[in-house]
């Protein structure tokens, strides 16, 4: 057995912190980031009114990101009015892209923490990603496209070891016909202002009441405990 020099060592030792700090670094400024856009979004009228493309390149950040709990159906019906679907599908698929590599990112550095680690050797964990491995590239496809919750695979493919440009590409397959159809019908149609803050909270509350229903109730459960 080889016995590495103390100053080999030390050296290998402050590479790993430096590494360590560095992810965990560009780990915050990923969340600030998001957030950033977020309460832009949320906190600016005028921005929310915007026809400008860029809005609707920087809102798949937020509206992609982890759970996803703003939705991005009614911005893309809202640019379809303006421009064609074509445009409007090229700058979601780059955003949402983007967007897909922060999530991989984001969940491999979770991933990667000691207290996760113990989570992906549970028995239902290892099912899960057994069942995945089986089909990975057909099942992010179909996940993709269809209007299935999508971020269950966004861990499951860093749990499963799964390349990141595979999934990328699987993205980009699966996701640009659905944004294409998505603007293709908001182009058509014409969705009236009124309507879209109403598609907007109603695409909203399903995936919001699970949290708000947790808060809730670990309130109660604090309050029944004093």
């Amino acid at each position: 057995m080889k016995i590495l020099p103390d100053t080999q060592v030390h050296s290998a030792a402050r590479t790993k912190r430096i590494t360590s700090r560095t992810r965990t670094s560009v780990f915050i400024l990923q969340i600030a980031l998001i957030l950033t856009l977020l309460i832009l979004w949320l906190s600016s009228e005028s921005i929310r009114q915007s026809k400008n493309l860029w809005i609707l390149f920087f809102y798949n950040f937020p509206s992609q990101f982890l759970i996803a709990i703003v939705p991005h159906e009614p911005v893309f019906l809202y640019f379809s009015k303006f421009y064609s679907p074509l445009s409007v599908t090229c700058v979601a698929i780059v955003g949402t892209s983007l967007a897909e590599v922060l999530n991989y990112s984001v969940f491999k550095y979770v991933g990667d923490l000691k207290s996760f680690k113990k989570a992906h050797y549970s028995k239902w964990v290892n099912k899960l990603i057994t069942l995945f491995n089986k089909a990975p590239f057909a099942a992010l496809l179909v996940a993709g496209f269809t209007p299935v919750p999508f971020y269950p695979f966004r861990f499951l493919v860093v749990l499963a070891r799964y390349p990141l440009l595979k999934y990328i590409l699987a993205i980009f397959l699966s996701r640009t016909p659905r944004f294409y159809l998505l603007a293709l019908f908001g182009y058509t149609f014409k969705i009236p202002d009124y309507l879209l803050p109403i598609i907007f909270v109603i695409l909203t509350v399903p995936f919001s009441y699970p949290i708000i229903r947790s808060i809730l109730k670990s309130r109660r459960d604090k309050n029944d405990g004093s």
